[in-house]
């Protein structure tokens, strides 16, 4: 059965009843593939499987059918990518919602066309063009474009894009927790947030305390941040919230969006986190993955860095909204301020997401010593915005240091 177009006009998505399984790599995305092209069956075809190993939550296949005669080109038209859900994942994500969210960009051309899902995961187009390592990030023609990109992404989707985050199972809650109540109701990265602080695990006094110590501080931080004074509508944006390296794919020269200012033409994938936010976190948090998975805090932007950043993403933003180029200057210094304010956040953000991947992946990555780095971060932000660090005469970390630089 194909898709249908449901009453919004986002085409209603194709289920294959099949699971993949690790253990059964190949066998089983075969069976996915075949499920859903028939037509790849038979000895004219050879199919081929390409796994990824940039993420460190899912499994990624590209699926190809190298057919005779067929040029490399042709090939990647072709070829789908498969995604399956890391063990346990949906303690993280709301799979309703990313499915929800990766139709609607690919309706708004922001995102490869969905061709269905499974038990599992996911089958999508693949999108040509070179994953970014976080060196990449850094370069001025990558990063210009970015910021365009991203843009564009705050600029033109609707910040409700997402749907809304499931309710907090009852057996989350305790007497010890009160949730948050975000200033806007439904969905958001706090909200999200707040999902993971109460999925954190508690089966040792030491566990539940820092559980606890986590919630207080969400609370703080949504008490000093959640004031709806950023860009777009109501100070929220439809955010991407996982803009790390590998999800910045740069496009080949021969797609035909080359650009003459020497900015590389980009595009997002993996909409696993997508959810409004504010622009301020969106930016932060990607400019917090320029320092990669071993986290090297040396590729930390710079002031007049970040400022370049700005720039390009304040004019693409203005294009996109219609609005006059005169408000840029003011838009790029107040964005500026609200970056800064957010810097912290994405630290915590992920520090909570990594305690709680520690306790359930199945994928060879470290993530307790993750979580404690990114942990730092927050920590480390917050004891500058409060002058502890300050105070106690202790030397500025290197991450602080590096934002505080001018160039």
């Amino acid at each position: 059965m194909g898709s249908t177009e449901t009453t919004n006009g986002v085409p209603e998505l194709r289920y294959i009843p099949l699971t993949y399984s690790p253990a059964d790599s190949q066998a089983s995305a075969l069976r996915l593939i075949l499920t859903l092209f028939p037509h790849w069956e038979g000895p004219d075809n050879k199919i081929e499987f390409v796994r990824f190993t940039d993420g460190i939550t899912n499994t990624l296949l590209k699926i190809i059918n190298r057919k005779p005669g067929l040029t490399d080109e042709q090939i990647d038209n072709d070829a789908v990518l498969m995604r399956a859900y890391g063990n346990g994942t949906e303690i993280l994500i709301d799979r309703e919602r990313e499915t929800t969210s990766h139709n609607l960009l690919a309706s708004r051309g922001l995102a490869p066309p969905l061709l269905a899902r499974f038990k599992n995961g996911l089958l999508y187009r693949f999108i040509r063009g070179k994953p970014c390592s976080h060196e990449d990030l850094v370069t001025p023609p990558i990063f210009r474009g970015v910021a365009r990109k991203l843009a564009q992404w705050h600029a033109v989707l609707p910040n409700t894009a997402a749907g809304s985050v499931s309710p907090t199972p009852a057996e989350k809650l305790d007497a010890e927790i009160t949730p948050i109540q975000p200033r806007r109701a439904g969905d958001s990265m706090w909200a999200v947030l707040q999902r993971w602080v109460l999925a954190l695990p508690v089966a040792t006094p030491e566990q539940r305390a820092r559980r606890l110590s986590l919630q207080h501080e969400l609370e703080w931080v949504v008490g000093q941040l959640d004031d709806g004074m950023g860009i777009g509508e109501d100070g929220v944006v439809f955010a991407h919230c996982d803009l790390l390296c590998a999800n910045v794919i740069v496009l080949p020269d021969d797609v035909g969006t080359q650009t003459e200012d020497d900015v590389a033409p980009v595009n997002f994938i993996d909409y696993e986190y997508a959810v409004p936010a504010p622009a301020a976190f969106d930016i932060a948090n990607h400019l917090a993955e320029w320092i990669g998975y071993d986290c090297d805090y040396n590729m930390i932007p710079t002031k007049s860095v970040r400022r370049q950043f700005l720039t390009e993403y304040t004019k693409s933003y203005c294009k996109h909204r219609g609005l006059d180029a005169a408000s840029e200057s003011e838009m790029v210094d107040r964005l500026y301020q609200d970056v800064d304010r957010f810097r912290g956040i994405p630290g915590l953000y992920w520090g909570v997401w990594a305690l709680i991947q520690a306790q359930i992946s199945q994928i060879d990555f470290d993530y307790a010593d993750y979580a404690e780095q990114r942990l730092g971060e927050y920590w480390a932000w917050k004891r500058e915005v409060d002058g502890s660090r300050a105070k106690a005469g202790e030397e500025v970390p290197l991450r602080e240091k590096r934002w505080a630089q001018e160039a």
